[in-house]
């Protein structure tokens, strides 16, 4: 498909009642939105393949779906450190964020770099978007040891005091995925988010309890990452 062919596409879909709908139940609100679900996205990212000239295109294109639809059509790897930054300055909500900090920031090279700039940022969807990157890749990263996601618990103490809902959410959220990597983060965790109980703000007493509530659960799932360690049986336990 060519830009023109793609718009008349996003176009045909549009739909003012799902605009109504995603503002009310999900607090979705973006500008210029059409009002299509992410599942007709995929589709038309499917027939249209992985092309970032165009995916930069519809990104400007001043649709919020065409933003969406960005995220979906370039790889990793084609994502450069100056268009995260273009990029991260834009997002609105929490849909538009996690699209890209997920699927397509915590994969790219860049991502530790901005876990640790962007978790010092002011403005909210900035902020959680180096939250969700570090959610997203303390999942997606199989291999590293402990030590690296040691790292993050001092981000998340620094922040828990933050009360917006999308950035202690985040925050929240990560500290959860850290500890489900292994049995030796949960530990860790686990300590960090008792710790958080202990803080005056209301925030940062959400994000424990919520944490605790999942992390110490009897039957927990862990990752098990990285399993050469975590799921061999002639390895120590306590292992970094």
């Amino acid at each position: 498909m060519i830009y023109n062919e793609v718009i008349a596409c996003l176009y045909d879909l549009r739909d003012a009642d799902k605009v109504a709908l995603k503002a009310k139940k999900f607090g979705v609100v973006g500008n210029n939105a059409l009002g299509i679900y992410h599942k007709e996205l995929k589709m038309i990212a499917k027939d249209t393949g992985f092309d970032k000239e165009l995916a930069i295109q519809l990104f400007d294109s001043g649709i919020y779906e065409g933003r969406l639809l960005c995220s979906k059509m370039i790889k990793p790897e084609d994502v450069t450190e100056a268009l995260m930054e273009k990029w991260v300055k834009t997002f609105e909500n929490w849909e538009i964020c996690d699209s890209f900090s997920m699927g397509l920031f915590s994969k790219s090279e860049f991502a530790l770099v901005k876990i640790f700039e962007w978790t010092k940022r002011k403005p909210e969807f900035e902020k959680r978007a180096g939250f969700t990157i570090m959610a997203s890749y303390s999942m997606a990263d199989k291999n590293s040891g402990n030590d690296l996601f040691e790292q993050f618990f001092p981000i998340i103490t620094r922040e828990a005091n933050d009360d917006r809902l999308y950035v202690k959410k985040a925050v929240n959220w990560a500290l959860r995925n850290i500890g489900k990597r292994n049995i030796d983060l949960n530990k860790k965790a686990i300590e960090v988010a008792q710790d958080l109980l202990e803080f005056q703000s209301s925030s940062a007493k959400w994000i424990a309890k919520n944490a605790l509530n999942e992390l110490q659960k009897e039957h927990v799932r862990m990752s098990d990452y990285p399993r050469a360690i975590y799921r061999n049986p002639l390895a120590n336990t306590g292992h970094r």
